[in-house]
């Protein structure tokens, strides 16, 4: 087996965490990933780091003292404005080879992705990916990712014995953030670097942001299955009268019937509303680890025999096409009723 570049006799003992930018300030699941890193942090009393790339971003690095960082390792250039793979590698690459942490955590979003599985190559270590929860074995202070595979029929629990970094992505949705203290401080590090523009074979022609749709921290979820056969324009009146959104299992996002971006579950996202109202879904596995951090779910099926009974809070026995608009019709009257 390769070895890594540096091992656990060079390890900090630090856990990182790569801080996402999105409009508004850090990405949620970088928040959630701070939450972790620092209960993990609090246990062990390690550090923990988060890792800044971007061109004129350091006020953000406040926010992160804010959910609990102790530093925040900055690499501010013009060349990081916009993430390209070939730049932000480099600069991740360079900054970790310096720190030599013992772990570090990425979110499973698509530049996530792309940059923790080029860094694994880079660093000659092994990576997690798509990690449903992080704990440390305190025994020998190994990372532990729980990872699941074959529509949930397999459960995984991976450490790393000599590789360093510990590298794993997750999902967003999987952690809630933490608490934001504005009276914590950090330290910001400055990272030396070395970036030209013939390092980047990709140019930026045209940027656009997409309005998109974050199911991961909906108030309400009301999502639809095989059973609800396809009439999706049914539930988003549900939805829209108790000030929620849509989701779908994936057979239906297979069908065409709703946009992938909207499927729940372990192929899709992981949502965390104050109420799940699943109609005409019949439980499997691999959907129910996107509804399982619900306060209150609600099934609704045919089936007596459904299994999304089984992770239910409140179960309905009968057609979704007779239940859904008989709910339709009495939310509607009421707010009328209140209008009045």
């Amino acid at each position: 087996m390769v070895s890594s570049l540096y091992g656990i006799d060079q390890e900090r003992k630090s856990i990182w965490v790569y801080l996402e930018v999105e409009a508004d300030g850090l990405a949620g699941v970088s928040l959630e990933l701070i939450a972790k890193g620092r209960q993990i942090c609090n246990q062990l009393g390690w550090q923990l780091a988060g890792l800044l790339l971007g061109h004129k971003l350091g006020e953000l690095a406040a926010e992160g003292f804010a959910y609990g960082l102790d530093e925040v390792w900055l690499g501010d250039d013009p060349l990081l404005e916009y993430f390209t793979i070939e730049a932000y590698s480099k600069a991740a690459f360079e900054a970790l080879m310096a720190a030599k942490p013992s772990v570090f955590l990425l979110g499973a979003t698509p530049n996530g992705r792309d940059l923790a599985g080029r860094l694994a190559v880079r660093l000659r270590t092994g990576l997690n990916a798509d990690c449903t929860d992080l704990y440390m074995n305190p025994r020998d202070e190994r990372l532990v990712c729980e990872v699941s595979g074959f529509g949930g029929g397999v459960l995984a629990l991976i450490e790393m014995a000599q590789h360093r970094p510990q590298m794993a992505t997750v999902r967003p949705g999987v952690f809630s953030p933490g608490e934001l203290d504005r009276k914590n401080v950090g330290k910001i590090i400055p990272i030396s670097l070395d970036l030209t523009e013939d390092v980047i074979k990709t140019r930026t022609v045209e940027r656009s942001i997409g309005e998109g749709v974050d199911l991961t921290r909906v108030p309400v979820l009301v999502a639809g299955g095989r059973g609800v056969d396809g009439d999706f324009n049914m539930l988003g009146q549900l939805a829209q009268l108790l000030g929620g959104e849509i989701g779908a299992t994936r057979p239906p996002v297979d069908e065409g019937h709703i946009e992938r971006e909207r499927q729940i579950g372990q192929t899709g996202v992981v949502s965390s509303p104050k109420v799940a109202i699943c109609c005409g879904i019949s439980g499997a596995f691999h959907f129910v680890v996107g509804i399982e951090k619900a306060d209150i779910v609600i099934a609704i099926n045919s089936d007596p025999e459904a299994p999304i009974f089984d992770y239910a809070d409140y179960c309905i026995v009968g057609d979704v096409h007779q239940i859904v608009p008989a709910l339709i019709e009495a939310l509607s009257a009421e707010r009328e009723v209140s209008i009045g």
